[in-house]
């Protein structure tokens, strides 16, 4: 009997290849999108899941508030671990990571400048789970000048060598390490990807007993079963232990004084499985994943994949009517009921079994694409096939038998008697499911509508953010990195670009508003009052930082070899006049910086800086402060418009002479900058391709629907002909009623969008308000695509002879 309901299946379909390809080719493309994105939000699940310890693992958090500023920080002081391992014998393992930032790495001839580059503890291995290749990961960094490299690393500087006992150098450093282990690349859906794992006995910092300095990710393995809070309600009392004597030192006051002006500082802790998805803090080792994006793309392959079941059901019952003679006659012969059932059924788990397989294939093909798009490595793996397909078909004939149980039940209760005496069915199938059909084709557009306005807000954001005004001149400003390595030669370069006709101002420095940057924290106090501190950054600049960056002064002057006093003087952005009390009157007072030991430095303010955007804008400005230094890490290169690439040119020819052994490296400020905002720009293309996707899906359903009411209603066509109606006001009587339920969409599916981006927009700490044209746009968009789906089944209707809709009459 099966052989012979496939028989039948398989002729029907070969009977309609045109109705049949739609009906598949929807199915598909709804399927591979809600699998694609599938595969994207398990993926951002799954983040640093792989470590065996992994439910286990926090990470300790630096949190506060300093008059009035808020503190979020991902990185703590360099004693924590080491104190919390001493003083609470619950945690079973402790490690640390410092960033060691970019470097130049040799061996032999070969160099390469390698931004992965950390210093972490001899304990790394016993927290994260990275299998080693070669060495022993209880050993392989407990000694001073050993590295840990990635396997890709250990291809790209020895080839086919054993890498072990081979020794690198770092540029600019007399240190040499020797290769002690050998790890697999990090995998793709880990919170951090480094291809060199330092000795922390290498780093300066790694021994500091400075509980007022943050620069270390710390990390802790607790018990299994054990609640982190019991441990994070106990840091408290820690941080006022360990602290307390060294805010009194530098600060004079105790951890209560502290507290009692309104500040508070704290240790807290984070799970590690938290980090991507739930993490808001700043100094992150990369750029983290948002939780709302899984939320968005988790419900839009959800509602594809409704979609997509909607348009086979509607599409279905528009080819209904085709077959209601058959169903009659099936009848008369003695065909049951759940017989008629099983047959409608089986054809469409037949469909949506070709329409899986054809997923499947689809996925297949643009994963290398979607991946690129996404920057994101998912894979389907050989070995993962056979379960993987047994799935998909499983997963297939769920969806047949979802789908095509309205179709099949529906053509199934054809009365034979009215079928046979020539009544119109169509008839009563549009009194018995046009509410239904309705409301599917509501809910298409709903979903269309808001991926349209959504998409639209996000394209909005991206483009506020591409062209707001960060108070520098991100434009044709050229970065020479690796510039520390000249020494002393690093004025000899600048003082020859100045006399470029091609260069409009040079400056040295270590600190840039985009892209990688050094990072110092600074405490300060203003005038005598050391009572209140603030939390700012500091950077440290030349004469011509200001200049080159296109910086505005509002008040004051900016720093000037004129000046002998400058060494002393300091620079402060709009921000960071207001938290220290002064507003726009700060010209003249004092800011005093403590150290540790109880020395202090002060300084006197000479100039206000218009605030400027240094970090994402996600974030708030904060205060910063600028002091003056010669040299730095970065060599900044303001170019006038015009020959940018001679002049490139030609700076590679100085360097070559300068350094000949040294890579010239180089990047520009704005690139830096759109690096930044990478996650967004990725995300709203992919919201945008799968906006399109939906509504082209979404089109199909409409198209069915469209072809259903045509079928349903030729003969009153006929008669409206014969009685004198033109084209034109057939097309408008059968697309007014699509276009209510467009509009009908649009109006349920505007204030849900306005919530749902205006919670995306909270994340940014400087957006876009949404306006009332993006829901106009959006209804617009919808109405005409309707117009245009319905249009082609109208005008064909409205076209036919009315001689052949009525002959049978």
């Amino acid at each position: 009997m099966l052989t012979n309901y496939l028989k039948i299946a398989w002729r029907n379909l070969l009977r309609n290849k045109a109705f049949s390809a739609i009906n598949i080719v929807g199915l598909a493309i709804g399927l591979a999108t809600c699998l694609l994105i599938s595969l994207f939000v398990l993926d951002e699940l799954s983040y640093d899941r792989f470590n065996e310890k992994a439910d286990r693992i926090v990470r300790v958090i630096f949190r506060g508030t300093m008059n009035g500023g808020q503190i979020a920080e991902a990185t703590v002081m360099a004693p924590t671990a080491q104190t919390l391992k001493a003083n609470y014998p619950e945690i079973q393992a402790v490690t640390r990571l410092r960033r060691g930032g970019s470097a130049l790495f040799s061996y032999k001839d070969k160099t390469f400048k390698e931004d992965a580059v950390a210093f972490v503890d001899s304990t790394f291995f016993d927290v994260f789970t990275l299998p080693f290749r070669a060495g022993n990961p209880r050993t392989a960094l407990t000694r001073p000048n050993t590295v840990v490299i990635t396997q890709p690393i250990a291809q790209k500087y020895f080839g086919t060598d054993d890498p072990i006992g081979k020794v690198l150098r770092i540029k600019g450093e007399p240190t040499t390490y020797t290769v002690t282990g050998l790890i697999d690349a990090m995998p793709s859906n880990a919170h951090f990807h480094i291809d060199f794992l330092l000795s922390m006995a290498n780093s300066p910092e790694a021994t500091s007993t400075s509980w007022m300095a943050s620069n270390f990710y710390t990390y802790l393995v607790l018990p299994e079963g054990y609640d982190y809070k019991r441990l994070e309600a106990k840091l408290p009392q820690l941080v006022s232990t360990y602290m307390g004597p060294q805010l009194q030192q530098a600060f004079g006051m105790s951890m209560a004084q502290f507290r009692q002006k309104g500040n508070s500082v704290g240790l807290f802790l984070q799970p590690l499985t938290d980090i991507h998805l739930h993490s808001s803090l700043t100094s992150e080792i990369e750029p983290a994943g948002n939780i709302q994006y899984v939320y968005i793309f988790g419900a839009t392959a959800l509602f594809m994949l409704l979609i997509a079941c909607i348009n086979f059901m509607n599409l279905s019952t528009a080819g209904a009517t085709k077959r209601a003679r058959e169903v009659g006659i099936r009848k008369v012969m003695g065909s049951l009921k759940q017989a008629l059932v099983s047959q409608f059924l089986i054809e469409s788990i037949l469909l949506t079994t070709i329409a899986m397989i054809l997923a499947l294939g689809l996925i297949w093909t643009v994963l290398p694409a979607f991946n690129e798009l996404a920057g994101k490595a998912l894979t389907l793996r050989y070995e993962q096939l056979p379960g993987m397909v047994t799935g998909l078909l499983l997963f297939g004939l769920l969806i047949g038998v979802l789908a095509g149980s309205y179709p099949a039940f529906f053509l199934s209760s054809f009365k034979p008697i009215t079928v046979l005496k020539g009544g119109n069915v169509s008839k009563t199938v549009g009194r018995s499911g046009v509410g239904l059909r309705s409301g599917l084709v509501v809910f298409q557009f709903f979903m269309s509508s808001l991926l349209i306005i959504g998409t639209t807000v996000v394209y909005q954001q991206l483009s506020y953010i591409q062209h707001k005004n960060l108070g520098y001149d991100r434009e044709q400003v050229l970065i020479l990195p690796q510039a520390w390595q000249l020494g002393p030669q690093q004025a000899v370069l600048r003082d020859q670009l100045l006399r470029d006709s091609r260069v409009a101002n040079v400056s040295l420095s270590s600190y840039l508003p985009a892209g990688p940057s050094e990072s110092n924290n600074f405490i300060v106090y203003a005038d005598n009052n050391d009572a209140q501190l603030t939390k700012t950054l500091c950077y440290t600049v030349d004469y011509r930082y200001l200049a080159t960056m296109g910086m505005q002064l509002v008040a004051g002057r900016a720093f000037s070899p004129q000046y002998g006093t400058d060494s002393s003087a300091i620079v402060l952005n709009e921000t960071a006049a207001k938290a220290l009390g002064w507003g726009d009157k700060a010209i003249g007072h004092t800011i005093t910086h403590p150290d540790n030991d109880g020395a202090a430095k002060t300084y006197t303010v000479i100039g206000i800086v218009r605030d400027f955007h240094f970090r994402s804008l996600h974030e708030a400005i904060s205060p910063l402060l600028m002091t003056l230094g010669q040299g730095g890490g970065n060599l900044i290169v303001k170019t006038k418009p015009g020959d940018v690439t001679g002049l490139l040119a030609n700076l590679k020819q100085q360097w070559a002479t300068l350094l000949p052994d040294e890579p010239f490296v180089y990047s520009f400020l704005d690139e830096n900058f759109n690096k930044t905002y990478l996650a967004e720009q990725k995300t709203g293309q992919i919201l945008g391709l799968f906006a399109g996707l939906t509504i082209f899906v979404a089109c199909l359903g409409l198209f069915g629907l469209a072809t259903f009411t045509a079928q349903q209603r030729t003969k009153e066509i006929g008669v409206r002909k014969v009685l004198g109606a033109s084209v034109t006001s057939i097309v408008a009587l059968l697309s007014r009623d699509f276009l209510k339920l467009v509009l009908i969409a649009i109006v349920l599916a505007s204030p849900i969008a306005y919530y749902a981006m205006q919670q995306w927009l909270q994340d940014f700490a400087y957006k876009i308000t949404i306006e009332w044209w993006v829901f106009a746009l959006a209804g617009l968009l919808a109405i005409g695509i309707a117009l245009l789906t319905v249009s082609f089944q109208s005008i064909r209707a409205a076209l036919i002879n009315p001689v052949k809709s009525l002959r049978s009459e």
